[in-house]
């Protein structure tokens, strides 16, 4: 009896217990509970109208709705549950089992606890680490904002390790320097030993939790309501306990739902990062913006893909070839080992490529920590030499670490402004903003990160951004404000969506689908690309996509924990986050950031200093991808925070009236930073 099981669930359905009817569900005008017996055919009604009438719905109200409980969703939670706001958390782990749980090396601030620092020397960093195609205004907003998120974690218990006179403690991390890049390495990464993330994400839960967020556990966001206007108005989920499904209405949505890793064989991603996030925007007709730029993570396990923290090289890890050298110093002479993430990969794909690398085939290479004191890797990476232990079968006090560049992280995702607010193109506008939808973390591109993230800005990122949701939230609406009514055919298109993939009765399974998309973007889009491969990989993520009109669902029993379901529902989604990488990294004719084309080797500003824009049809065929550009925000928030009260030498930023003198629009309020032809580490 559905009805007798919600009444029991009531205390976790938060707004809906009024809801939960005495009398059977079915008996409710207009609401039939589904049974497999009202298809006796294999092949379901295609009717939106037929599907949606045979699901239970039960509907909530909230303020704003985030979906995704990482570390980018719970700090936007705890933000807007602490100001007042009605907030659901909607997420389809438990909350301390997003993959935030899995960062190692730390957060990014110029909190100036080991050496002299300055927020603008991180912001410079940044630029450069993006290969200058990071938005600029958002890069000076993080950097500048990024002291005080980590003194509010710290403040809200976050455990980070402690300098001796009981400060927090900073490691050097890779592409951070002092001085405009002029005074060496800098030590910028907040870190609790080498379990930053684990850190991090329980003071978020356990703050979310203290003000009252409504969390709605092992619920699967299946599409965002949009209303006629083009504004979201919420999102459509699906319980995966019982089988029910869950409309939200919200005044603002935030998605939170991490990276796309697992659109490639082998990567540092959890098996639930499956770009839920961008396959919700992609079937809401957004574009995904600078997928081209997928982060190969230098260390690897070999074989295991599992990630070894940059923070291991920060604490003096060296990297060396089967000749023993310690080759980084020909690629990066002054940051050698720390050159940004980019570099690094690329630096040890050429020694393997060359021949010295390292093994029975040659085909990786050594990190030594053998050569550091053992009781500082006891206290500052503990988890790392747990897992090259298990994985590696490796002693790190006395053993290099078997290690290989591994698809680690997306640049890319749903394009959003400095605020946290989704942003499209329309009517000619680059920047017209979504009304009602924002989006944080690895799912959007704000863009921070460009071409190429600097490690340990991504923990920033989350934090900063989700804040910034938070605090948008607020400057918009009240809480409490009333909000009209859901469109008439609110979620059905969601659930005929649904209902079709659950009577999916093609030749093909979920899992063969999966494993030719991750071979062919492994093989197509790696750490170098060619026209070639990248001609052939679009050629077959068009075929593979198509194939998923084909797609075979085995459970095709009851709702409640229907995982093949769930899977095919989640390819669906890595599918329209792969076919926008493959498509906008063929389309890219230079080298830039994590994007190096053997064919185009130089970075072309005057042709490519540009975003780039995907779009998906929804309907599974050939030819469903169309690439567009917006253009790059060069500018800074403003002239201000740029020029006064600078440590160190000359600002290499210019103001905008100085390079534009004849630019008569806002842009002359920010700054400009003049890219060089090329990055030197």
């Amino acid at each position: 009896d559905m009805s007798a099981l919600m009444r029991r669930l009531a205390p976790a359905l938060g707004s809906a217990a009024s809801l939960v009817p005495a009398a059977p569900l079915s008996a409710l005008p207009g609401l039939q509970l589904f049974s497999k017996r009202n298809f006796a055919s294999s092949q379901a009604p295609a009717a939106a109208a037929a599907a949606s009438s045979e699901y239970p719905i039960v509907d909530h109200t909230f303020d704003a709705v985030v979906v995704g409980a990482g570390g980018a969703g719970l700090r936007a939670a705890f933000g807007l549950a602490s100001s007042g706001f009605k907030t659901a958390c909607i997420t389809k782990l438990f909350p301390t089992r997003s993959h935030t749980v899995a960062a190692q090396g730390g957060i990014n601030a110029a909190l100036a606890n080991m050496t002299e620092d300055d927020w603008r020397w991180h912001m410079y960093d940044t630029i450069k680490g993006s290969d200058w195609l990071g938005d600029q205004d958002a890069i000076h907003y993080m950097c500048r904002e990024a002291p005080k998120a980590v003194i509010e974690l710290e403040n809200a218990g976050m455990p980070f390790s402690r300098t001796d006179d009981g400060r927090v403690y900073q490691r050097a991390f890779g592409g951070q320097s002092l001085d405009f890049g002029r005074g060496g390495q800098a030590y910028r990464c907040c870190a609790a030993a080498d379990r930053t993330g684990h850190a991090m994400l329980h003071t978020l839960y356990g703050q979310s939790l203290k003000h009252d967020t409504q969390f709605f556990v092992e619920y699967f966001a299946l599409d965002l309501i949009m209303d006629d206007d083009g504004a979201c108005r919420g999102v459509l989920a699906l319980c995966m306990e019982d089988g029910t499904l869950h409309r939200f209405r919200s005044a603002q949505t935030i998605l939170a739902t991490g990276g796309a890793g697992r659109a490639y064989f082998s990567c540092t991603s959890a098996h639930t990062c499956t770009g839920d996030g961008g396959g919700m925007a992609i079937r809401a007709g957004l574009p995904l913006e600078d997928m081209e730029f997928v982060q190969f993570h230098p260390t690897g396990i070999y074989g295991a893909g599992c990630l070894i923290t940059e923070g291991s090289r920060g604490e003096g890890g060296i990297l060396r070839n089967s000749e023993g050298e310690r080759f980084m110093e020909r690629y990066a002479p002054t940051a050698k080992d720390l050159a940004s993430r980019d570099v690094v990969s690329r630096a040890m794909t050429m020694e393997i490529r060359e021949g010295r690398g390292v093994g029975p085939e040659k085909d990786h290479i050594y990190l030594h920590l053998n050569h550091l004191p053992p009781e500082l890797l006891a206290e500052r990476l503990p988890g790392i030499s747990e897992t090259a232990a298990i994985f590696a079968g490796v002693d790190v006090t006395k053993e290099p670490i078997p290690v290989l560049p591994t698809v680690h992280y997306n640049m890319g995702g749903i394009p959003t402004n400095h605020l946290g607010e989704v942003v499209t193109v329309k009517d000619g506008n680059p920047d017209h903003v979504v009304p009602g939808l924002m989006a944080a973390g690895e799912a959007a591109c704000a863009s921070v990160h460009g071409a190429n993230r600097l490690g340990a800005n991504s923990l920033l990122d989350i934090v900063v951004f989700g804040r910034a949701c938070a605090n948008r939230v607020g400057e918009l609406m009240k809480p409490g404000a009333a909000q009209p009514p859901l469109p008439a055919n609110a979620g059905e298109a969601s659930i005929e969506r649904l209902h079709k993939l659950r009577y999916a009765n093609g030749a093909i399974p979920t899992a063969e689908i999966r494993r030719e998309m991750q071979k062919a973007m492994q093989a197509n889009a790696a750490v170098y690309r060619t026209s070639e491969t990248l001609a052939e990989g679009k050629k077959e993520m068009d075929e593979i996509y198509a194939k998923f009109a084909d797609v075979k669902v085995s459970d095709q029993g009851g709702m409640a924990w229907n995982m093949d379901l769930v899977e095919t529902l989640e390819l669906e989604n890595l599918l329209q986050n792969a076919l926008p990488i493959m498509h906008s990294a063929e389309a890219r004719k230079e080298s830039r950031g994590a994007h190096a084309h053997e064919n185009f080797p130089d970075r072309d500003d005057v042709n490519w200093m540009k975003h780039s824009l995907a779009w998906v049809d929804p309907e599974p065929k050939l030819n469903a991808t169309t690439v567009d550009y917006r253009p790059v925000h060069s500018y800074t928030l403003n002239d201000k925070d740029l020029f006064e009260n600078v440590k160190g030498g000359e600002v290499p930023f210019k103001k905008m009236a100085e390079v534009f003198p004849e630019d008569k629009t806002e842009l002359k309020l920010g700054t400009y930073t003049v890219p060089p032809k090329k990055r030197v580490y």
